[in-house]
């Protein structure tokens, strides 16, 4: 049956995926649950990729990669109760980085309501705030109305989640309603004297600078930033874990602002007259804990674009505010030109940039994450996708490694443990012919490593960069800030990594020295299956610019 034409009465379940065929979905990440079979059934003759997960989490963060990487929203069923709940992390990935997502759930029967059934959830109040809508569609000749809003809600303004409940009674319920054509997001365009304000504004300034961030992204949107950078002769750099929209080898970048970032660019910012947000919201991390701008009214020109209404003027309020994508801001102001000449100011920030991550520190121990990310980037393609979840180890990446082009990141701005190994899997699935790395903490790795499973399944030869310090080192760090020698519930004791990558039929490998490193990556490569590199670091090395101990010794002579 072609369920995307058939005018036949479908069940609720087939009239879901027409609907998905209909609004050109092609990957769906799940697991499997009773609470959806009428759904699985209908996957089962859909021209629909499905990917077979082995933990909620892992399938809700593999959808939220692949609207990260599309720009469209990515598709998980799950089943209900602890099935949902398990999937809330990557609801909340989704939210936190303005991803579109559409994240279905199976639901008891709509005639035990109210009565605590089996695995019953209130499914609105428990994704209320971490969600752009939930709903639940009691009747199966609304399937397809709501689900097209589904998709429109999950692209429109802000991108973001959505959360649909299904009945399993409704599931199987008879409908003759026809699939719904999709809708395209509307998107508005610089007006003529709002573009003539902002050509004016950024050549009164001595010191602009542009950050973009957010979502609303393509290649082409990119391409067109540096061409407008170029056009004003503005500095650019990019907020926490959106190193994929600006190239770090074009003369315009001056850094990212992440955590841990570097101090000269932050200074770099606050002597700046004039900042373009451009897509991002300047949230606690990129703004430095809200400390880079003046809060409500910037002592600075600001110029904020962003889709979503309700972000602008909610933290700053902007001299000069574009209601639309980056898509369509770039794409309206291309025949713009400055008149200013900032070669200085230009050549300043990309000497700020190239001093602080061109040559790794020295840090304790035989292996050294720093140079392993140097000689990375003078590996990897161009087009590599560098995945990464949360921890200490994520910042030589972000400090050392060379992101060059649209997509090379996927990483959580919402900073979730676990992201880096589904992000790769959904990688790997959506765009095979490309290189992709993953790169996870020993705590990081196993809140998912059990998807490592899934890219075996798939033969998906992932390269996952497990870094084993042998604790939780982010919260270490604080901990040590804090309260100085006083450890607690941040020890590990880890596994033989590179012997669960065996088990479950990929490549293994430990690696003690830097030395050892790309020898092992190559032999990884060759191999052509998933792959994990069992990395062990010294704990001594918590961050490039400190070591454990000089971080509790400073604490210590503060009197913490």
């Amino acid at each position: 049956m072609d369920q995307s034409t058939s005018l036949s009465p479908l069940t609720g379940g087939e009239a879901i995926v027409r609907q998905l065929v209909t609004e050109g979905v092609t990957d769906v990440f799940c697991v499997p649950g009773e609470s959806y079979l009428a759904v699985l059934d209908a996957l089962h003759d859909a021209e629909v990729k499905v990917t077979i997960c082995r933990q909620e989490g892992g399938a809700a963060m593999m959808a939220e990669a692949h609207g990260k990487l599309t720009g469209k929203p990515g598709v998980c069923f799950v089943t209900r109760g602890p099935g949902a709940t398990n999937a809330a992390a990557g609801v909340h990935v989704a939210m936190q980085d303005s991803t579109p997502m559409i994240l279905f759930v199976g639901q008891i029967e709509t005639g035990m309501r109210e009565r605590e059934a089996f695995q019953e959830v209130d499914y609105r109040a428990v994704f209320g705030s971490m969600a752009k809508w939930v709903t639940e569609i009691d009747d199966a000749d609304r399937v397809p109305e709501l689900v097209a809003r589904a998709f429109h809600v999950a692209t429109s303004g802000r991108p973001g989640p959505v959360v649909i409940a299904l009945p399993e009674d409704m599931l199987v319920a008879m409908t003759g309603a026809e699939a719904v054509p999709p809708m395209r997001p509307a998107d508005a365009a610089p007006s003529a004297g709002a573009l003539a304000e902002l050509a004016a504004l950024l050549d009164a300034a001595e010191r602009p600078l542009i950050v973009a961030g957010g979502s609303g992204w393509d290649a082409e949107a990119v391409t067109q930033l540096a061409g407008f950078a170029e056009a004003f002769s503005c500095p650019v750099t990019v907020s926490f874990r959106r190193q994929g929209l600006f190239p770090c080898d074009h003369p315009n970048f001056a850094g990212d602002l992440s955590v841990g970032a570097n101090p000269k660019l932050v200074d770099y910012a606050k002597a700046s007259d004039l900042v373009l947000l451009l897509g991002g919201r300047l949230s606690e991390m990129p703004s430095q804990s809200y400390s880079l701008l003046d809060i409500p009214s910037p002592s600075q020109k600001f110029i904020h674009v962003h889709p979503g209404a309700e972000e602008i003027g909610r933290v700053y309020r902007p001299d000069l505010a574009f209601n639309m994508t980056p898509r369509a801001f770039l794409a309206g102001v291309g025949a713009l030109k400055g008149s200013r000449d900032r070669k200085g100011l230009l050549a300043e920030g990309h000497a700020i940039y190239h001093s602080w991550s061109d040559t790794p520190t020295e840090v304790p121990g035989s292996f050294n994450l720093g140079e392993v990310m140097v000689a990375l980037r003078n590996e990897l393609p161009r087009d590599a996708v560098v995945t990464n979840g949360a921890g200490n180890y994520a910042i030589w990446l972000h400090r050392y490694y060379r992101y060059r082009q649209f997509g090379a990141q996927l990483a959580p701005t919402s900073g979730s443990m676990g992201y880096g190994v589904p992000a790769a899997v959904a990688a790997k699935r959506v765009m095979p012919q490309k290189t992709v790395v993953a790169f996870a903490g020993d705590g990081c790795f196993l809140m998912t490593g059990q998807e490592f499973a899934t890219a075996v399944q798939y033969d998906l030869p992932v390269i996952v960069v497990v870094v084993d310090n042998g604790m939780y080192g982010t919260i270490r760090m604080h901990q040590e800030r804090e309260y100085p020698g006083r450890v607690i519930g941040t020890e590990l004791k880890n596994p033989d990594f590179a012997a669960y990558a065996r088990a479950f039929g990929g490549h293994g490998e430990r690696v003690e020295t830097t030395a050892e490193f790309m020898p092992a990556f190559r032999r990884a490569q060759d191999s052509g299956k998933p792959a994990i590199l069992h990395c062990v670091t010294d704990p001594e090395a918590l961050t490039p610019a400190r070591s454990l101990s000089q971080i509790r010794a400073a604490s210590q002579a503060a009197g913490r």
